[in-house]
């Protein structure tokens, strides 16, 4: 099962492919994750990117399609695999369904886990980080029983600067700016499920199981008949 989760920044999907990753026993590959251990070992295409980032420019969509192809030609792989921040643009998009193909697999589900911008600011712009323990709250959805103070240790809550109403409106807006091309693309191939990431976490894992059962019944009926 070979699996792609959309969503801004504050939706949800990190959790739920943490989640989902367990339950069907494929791993779970999140960009940003792949990004940060090619650095960290210095590989040629970390240096690379590397590179582009001391500028402070974008990472090329061909060194991130580089580190993803080679993730997928990875034993574990082999099952299936759920994609968390790739693709983000729609060249990414149609070099995943070439990967793929290349590895005589197909792309079964691409969830959209869809938010509204306000609850996404809340979500975001509303955490706070104890500076003793590293406890996370939310003033909106999971506030500290005692205003500024933690729950565990009694550290004092503090708000990180990128974590600032305008700075994460912008990050959103970027987010949105870059994906509603790659929402389109997907939907004109009739492959987006559309997830409701306003309900609480169970909901919205229900729904994804939904999506999943139902694209695994449709392999199997393709398989039968062929």
């Amino acid at each position: 099962m070979n699996i792609v989760l959309l969503g801004g920044p504050g939706s949800g999907k990190g959790t739920q492919a943490k989640t989902l990753s367990e339950m069907l026993h494929v791993p779970h590959v999140a960009s940003g994750d792949l990004f940060r251990e090619h650095l960290k070992n210095q590989t040629s295409l970390g240096e690379t990117a590397q590179a582009y980032i001391n500028r402070g420019e974008l990472v090329p969509d061909q060194v991130t399609i580089g580190m993803v192809r080679e993730r997928l030609g990875l034993p574990d792989c082999q099952a299936g695999v759920i994609l968390d921040g790739f693709p983000r643009t729609v060249p990414q998009a149609e070099a995943l369904e070439g990967m793929l193909s290349e590895l005589g697999r197909r792309l079964d589900v691409v969830a959209y886990i869809e938010v509204s911008l306000e609850t996404l600011l809340k979500r975001l712009s509303g955490r706070l980080i104890c500076a003793q323990c590293g406890f996370v709250y939310n003033l909106y959805f999971g506030p500290p029983k005692i205003a500024g103070r933690c729950d565990a240790c009694g550290g004092s809550l503090e708000q990180r600067q990128d974590d600032r109403p305008e700075i994460q409106r912008h990050r959103i807006e970027v987010y949105w700016e870059q994906t509603v091309p790659l929402i389109d693309y997907y939907q004109r191939l009739g492959k987006l499920t559309r997830i409701d990431g306003e309900q609480d976490i169970a909901g919205v894992q229900g729904q994804l199981l939904t999506a999943i059962r139902a694209a695994g019944r449709r392999t199997r009926r393709k398989g039968s008949k062929s």
